[in-house]
């Protein structure tokens, strides 16, 4: 089974307007960050998919979360992120993120901005001329249930 095919998988899992939403929303970072690998973590909370410059995950910059009831779109390296109109949730040490009501959240001009920061302050950068790569980094086998 083919990379983009577990996703699928994975995705069918979620309920439809969930799958749905992660879906556009993955398409739209793949315009935003051409070049970008793709690691998948089938994890016990969450399915998620990071995008970084190589297979190495703690330099991944953003991922998209999916739970069971909403969809996060996370900056990995998100603190200290200009945020002037406190888009931006999450108290961690690291880690900031903004919850995708829609797909379209990812076009306002404000997360385009702080997109745009992120992608300048991230530790390697991300080679827009890269080929796109999607990889399926771990599964786990006790998961929480993914639908409501």
């Amino acid at each position: 089974m083919t990379a983009a095919m577990q996703w699928k998988k994975f995705l069918d899992k979620y309920d439809p307007s969930i799958a749905r939403l992660a879906t556009r929303a993955v398409s739209k970072v793949r315009k935003l960050v051409p070049g970008a690998v793709e690691m998948v973590y089938d994890n016990y909370n969450a399915l998620v998919i990071g995008f970084g410059p190589s297979e190495k995950a703690s330099l991944a910059v953003f991922s998209i979360v999916l739970y069971p009831r909403y969809v996060n779109f996370v900056f990995l390296q998100g603190k200290g992120l200009p945020d002037p109109s406190k888009r931006l949730q999450g108290e961690g040490n690291v880690v900031r993120y903004v919850r995708l009501t829609e797909a379209e959240v990812l076009d306002e001009p404000e997360i385009r901005a702080l997109i745009h920061v992120a992608l300048q302050r991230a530790k390697v950068w991300i080679d827009p001329k890269g080929k796109r790569k999607l990889i399926i980094k771990s599964v786990s086998k006790k998961q929480r249930p993914r639908r409501p």
